[in-house]
């Protein structure tokens, strides 16, 4: 896809999570681009909890053996059919981040530093987005391995919240329908104010 512009409410309502990628690469360049604009998502105390890990172009293709070695299991008992089919996941995207975040062991610190690395990452995908390129937030059970942590040079006191994959698509996925807002929000002081009313 060509990159786009978009108003920020039509990327937010618009943006789609992409399953299936068409294989082509995602220059690192791109990459550098969004990650750099991203990391201005709000943060407490300007912690900057954040650090990636990414793998792109021919790099990319490298990296692909890694995950077959974590992310499928048993993967030398199966056939190449099936192991080809297992891999499609991870050959069709052309670029792959981790986003990995500090752990602090104060809880309120810890959580707000997910929270600030959860939004970078919607940021990453917002303007992924802009620039003709789909994403997808992947939390493999493998993130946790010891061996794959090592791989990445992932340190005590840190934890990978986040496999995100980039890539271009050929089919614009189908809206999914969000839970209402009525049913999800509640109106301080309404209630009373209904109360009273039909007391009268």
């Amino acid at each position: 896809m060509n990159e786009q512009s978009l108003s920020v409410r039509d990327a937010i309502v618009n943006r789609r999570s992409i399953k299936n990628f068409n294989g082509q690469p995602v220059d690192l360049e791109n990459i550098n681009e969004i990650l750099d604009d991203a990391r201005w998502a709000p943060n407490h105390g300007l912690r900057n909890p954040w650090r990636f890990v990414v793998a792109a172009n021919k790099e990319y293709i490298k990296f692909q053996e890694v995950l077959k070695e974590y992310g499928v299991p048993k993967w030398k008992d199966l056939s190449e059919e099936e192991l080809e089919k297992k891999m499609k996941t991870f050959r069709a995207p052309g670029a792959v981040v981790f986003v990995i975040v500090k752990e602090d062991v104060r809880q309120k610190e810890r959580l707000e530093d997910y929270a600030a690395a959860s939004m970078l990452i919607q940021n990453a995908m917002l303007l992924a987005w802009d620039k003709g390129i789909g994403s997808c937030w992947k939390t493999p059970v493998f993130l946790d391995n010891p061996k794959f942590r090592e791989e990445l040079g992932v340190k005590h006191g840190e934890r990978i919240i986040s496999m995100l994959q980039f890539g271009y698509y050929d089919d614009y996925p189908k809206n999914r329908t969000r839970t209402p807002l009525e049913d999800i929000v509640t109106y301080y002081g309404r209630e009373e104010e209904a109360t009273e009313v039909g007391e009268e």
